[in-house]
């Protein structure tokens, strides 16, 4: 029996039997567009080729061109692994529209799931019901308390440690430092900005620390200052740009005394960019980014930005698929046995801004 004839058997023993023989009633991924979503379905033949008509989907927690590049991922992998691949991006933001995405595929009839969940507190429920009847795994933002079988992406706080490491480049005497995230609901999130703090103030920890210290954490309303750096504050948005940059307007405006501001989601870097257009202070204030938006790598091309810490979104699909594949033919040596499969995050600079510009156009474009 292989895993997903485990996990299904799993279900019928707790109680499950009517929804999987609704999900295995029910044919492919086939449904049209519907609220947004954004989807990759694989054609007829690719789904025949894979021998056993198998479909996988890779849900984001959001639209976004960071997305876009895993898309690439996916699609290049639909191919190499003869499997069906359907790409969800939710067209809101919410853990709600999230979770309405996934009943959708699961009614459809997908065989196994990845998922970036956007608020793993509160969803541990929700990911163990869909791992008691799916194999599901977790990217770019983790759910480790969760049944998922593994995690695919990056250690956000040693990526945070990178970023804060850019900072200091631009600001080597220390300064006024503003954080800019979409949520700190999301695992990524709460590493990513820690690891940003903890290497402006010179702390020596890892991620197992705050593993092991829950309390450990840096409140997000008061300053923090030690080291000759001041972090201002966390400013969110909920992972909606257009807030993005009224924050970013605001904060120009009630932090005069501000000499950098950082971007930890993809979008905020060119929030925060047009803002400091329309204040007329772009290259005035420092800029350090997360991710590889084209506006992003632009201004490191002109100089208004100093650099970007860069995950690897096409990788984050193509592996998705391909442990999914493997996951559903039975193979289950592809879990490590630390059920991680880290994929490093990169420093892009001007010094390598180009080549790497140049990779990201020719994998965007197949």
């Amino acid at each position: 029996m292989n895993l997903r004839q485990n996990i299904r058997a799993l279900a019928v023993a707790a109680g499950c039997t009517a929804c999987l023989v609704s999900l295995l009633a029910i044919g492919g991924c086939t449904s049209g567009q519907s609220n947004g979503d954004s989807r990759s379905p694989a054609s007829d033949s690719d789904s025949d080729a894979s021998g056993e008509g198998l479909s996988v989907a890779f849900v984001t927690n959001q639209i976004a061109d960071f997305w876009q590049i895993a898309r690439a991922g996916c699609e290049d992998a639909e191919k190499d692994f003869a499997i069906s691949v359907d790409v969800r991006m939710p067209s809101q933001s919410t853990a709600v529209e999230q979770k309405r995405v996934v009943e959708d595929l699961l009614t459809a009839g997908i065989d196994a799931i990845a998922i970036s969940p956007l608020d793993v507190e509160n969803q541990i429920d929700w990911l163990n019901g869909i791992a008691d009847t799916v194999p599901l795994i977790t990217h770019d933002s983790d759910a480790p308390n969760s049944k998922r079988l593994m995690y695919i992406g990056m250690d956000n706080y040693a990526a945070g440690r990178m970023c804060g490491e850019l900072i200091k480049e631009a600001l080597p005497d220390g300064g006024n430092v503003m954080l800019f995230i979409g949520r700190l609901e999301q695992d990524n999130s709460k590493y990513r900005r820690q690891g940003v703090i903890d290497e402006l103030l010179g702390r020596e920890r890892d991620i197992d620390f705050y593993r092991s210290q829950s309390d450990a954490w840096d409140p997000v309303e008061s300053e923090i200052a030690a080291a000759g750096y001041t972090i201002l504050g966390t400013l969110t948005d909920q992972g909606k740009p257009e807030v993005a940059q009224a924050k970013a307007e605001d904060a120009l405006t009630t932090y005069p005394e501000m000499n950098a501001m950082v971007a930890l989601f993809g979008y905020n870097l060119p929030a925060c960019h047009q803002a400091l257009v329309k204040a007329g202070k772009l290259g005035f204030i420092k800029l350090i980014a997360f991710d590889e938006d084209d506006t992003t790598l632009q201004a490191i091309k002109d100089g208004t930005c100093i650099g970007t810490i860069v995950q690897n979104p096409y990788l984050y699909g193509y592996e998705s698929v391909r442990v999914l594949k493997s996951l559903l033919e039975g193979d289950e040596s592809v879990i490590p046995e630390s059920k991680y499969l880290d994929i490093p995050p990169r420093s892009i600079t001007s010094e390598n801004v180009d080549e790497f510009w140049d990779d990201l156009r020719a994998k965007k474009g197949g």
